[in-house]
């Protein structure tokens, strides 16, 4: 897969995330950890392990570095599209 098309199935991916679990996700690509995602969101860190798991899932990775790259992938996407 080129990085255009995987750029394009991030979006889509993207798509389907909730307003929280995008910020989750932009919190692990700033390399923020569970905690402090949960302390920036006001929320509790175990509902950000939940956010994490729907991301995941939802995004159909298997760990929150390749979260991190769908996050970085979509902003590169935003930058190009602009």
């Amino acid at each position: 897969m080129d990085a255009r098309a995987a750029t394009a199935a991030a979006t889509m991916a993207a798509a389907r995330l909730t307003p929280t679990q995008m910020k989750v996700m932009q919190g692990v690509s700033f390399g923020r950890l569970n905690k402090q995602i949960a302390f920036d969101l006001g929320i509790a860190e175990k509902t950000v392990k939940a956010h994490m798991t729907a991301l995941m899932r939802k995004l159909n990775v298997s760990n929150r570095t390749q979260v991190a790259v769908v996050a970085q992938m979509l902003d590169h996407g935003r930058r190009l599209a602009s």
